[in-house]
């Protein structure tokens, strides 16, 4: 460069570091533009701490001829930021360390600005990803749901392998009941941290737990362990409650979590904690309020309709018994025998009412009644269910899930029968069978037409308790 004005080509170099504001972009312009300004063949620049910022070392292409080097140092605000390495050059000049010392100085002050644009760009979105997940919680979903919700975004903020909860067992342990991975995260979800483990008293304190190599910590003992290398464990904890643990592992090899990005994680871990406990309290007062309607519809039907159903049964009652003409008296008959099924009927659907409105009933006549709901669906109205004796002590849960198999067998057939108008489900727990003993009799009776040709077809399952 003897001879040259070096003037221009340094101008030219301070200006490219600070064109882009992407910090790993900021560092390669640095490194190209100390290799041209000395004629340099290889340059590198290594970070003194690579957790701060995320990074690996930044090198030109090349090969490393090293007859002759040369090593600046690099400061952002009065803190060592890394080194300037070059090397494959016959002789490097007072001249080139003095443009590489101006060089780096101009360096530190676009690298503090790349990392202050960085840390905001973070902060941004990690901000839009908790007000994401608050409105994804907030909105009606099972609970399971939002766990995966929040593990899935934070995963993606992360830029982690994996994203995962833990919640306490009963045992004293965690246990992973929810992950989001690249790949199929079946042999993860059910591992479980043993009590006595030595990240677990952290963890059940709602501590954040940092691991720089997941695989080679020895406060790791899951099985999945491994797998992983640079990982954050962040408490979901809000008022006090602890709902579980939020994990965050990269893989093994990944770069390790800066203080920025572990400091926005656990801001973004306690949003999400307080948007959980938000949503489990608006899921509790939906349910009260839904429980508080169908408690009165069920008070108003029995109170009004089947009180007045029932007393104009024993008016017919009192009238079939005076005498009369046959006609009058038969019709009667069917008109008693019309408002008894109807009673029947009206108290089934009480009950239907007074259960809670979950996907999967818990109670026996609750999963009768859904599966005569579901029919519903094809054949465009609701069969008819009647329940005789102690359905729910007498009938043992092998024989109940039997019944169940037999009724939808049975409503399927009737939905594929023609002419069908009329369903009507008999479930009798005080039947006794032809060999004397107790047992449960499920009667499926439907006025479609026959095989034979004939009109309604009854089909009867029954099994001994």
């Amino acid at each position: 460069m003897t001879g040259e004005d070096p003037l221009p080509p340094l101008l030219e170099a301070v200006l490219s570091v600070g064109t882009d504001l992407e910090l790993h972009t900021t560092l390669q312009h640095i490194v190209d533009a100390a290799a041209e300004l000395t004629g340099a063949r290889y340059a590198a620049l290594g970070t003194a701490d690579p957790g701060q910022d995320g990074l690996i070392e930044i090198r030109t292409p090349g090969a490393v001829p090293a007859t002759a080097a040369v090593t600046v140092p690099i400061s952002v605000q009065d803190e060592e930021f890394g080194t300037l390495h070059l090397a494959g050059k016959e002789t490097f000049t007072a001249e080139d360390e003095q443009l590489l010392h101006v060089l780096a100085a101009q360096a530190g002050i676009a690298i503090g600005n790349a990392r202050l644009y960085e840390a905001a760009r973070q902060r941004e979105r990690w901000i839009e990803g908790a007000a994401a997940v608050t409105t994804a919680l907030l909105s009606d979903g099972p609970a399971a749901d939002a766990l995966t919700t929040v593990a899935e975004r934070a995963r993606i903020l992360a830029d982690a392998s994996a994203g995962v909860i833990l919640q306490p067992t009963e045992e004293g342990g965690m246990e992973i009941v929810t992950a989001s991975t690249y790949d199929d995260p079946g042999d993860i979800v059910g591992t479980t941290i043993a009590p006595g483990s030595p990240v677990l008293e952290q963890l059940l304190g709602g501590e954040p737990v940092f691991v720089d190599d997941s695989a080679t910590d020895p406060r790791m003992t899951t099985h999945v362990r491994h797998r992983f290398g640079p990982s954050m464990m962040l408490p979901l904890q809000a008022g006090g409650r602890l709902i579980g643990t939020l994990a965050l592992p990269r893989r093994r090899g990944d770069r390790p979590y800066t203080s920025v990005e572990r400091l926005l994680a656990v801001q973004f871990a306690s949003q999400a904690a307080l948007a959980l406990v938000l949503a489990d309290a608006q899921h509790s007062r939906e349910l009260l309020a839904v429980f508080e309607d169908r408690d009165r519809i069920a008070r108003d039907l029995h109170d009004l309709v089947v009180q007045r159903l029932f007393a104009t049964g024993m008016m017919l009652e009192s009238t079939q018994r005076r005498p009369g003409a046959e006609d009058v008296q038969e019709a009667l008959s069917k008109a008693v025998d019309e408002l008894q099924s109807t009673i029947q009927e009206v108290r089934t659907t009480i009950f239907a009412l007074q259960q809670p409105p979950a996907d999967a009933p818990t109670t026996f006549r609750g999963k009768v009644l859904r599966e005569t709901a579901g029919a519903a669906a094809l054949l465009g109205f609701t069969p008819s269910t009647q329940f005789t004796g102690p359905v729910e002590s007498r009938i043992p849960e092998q024989i109940a899930g039997q019944l169940l198999t037999a009724l939808r067998r049975a409503l399927a057939t009737a939905s594929r029968r023609s002419g069908v108008s009329r369903i009507e489900v008999t479930v009798d727990a005080t039947a006794t069978l032809p060999d004397g003993r107790d047992g449960v009799r499920l009667t499926v009776y439907d006025d479609g037409q026959a095989g034979d040709g004939g009109t309604g077809t009854t089909v009867t399952w029954q099994a001994p308790l």
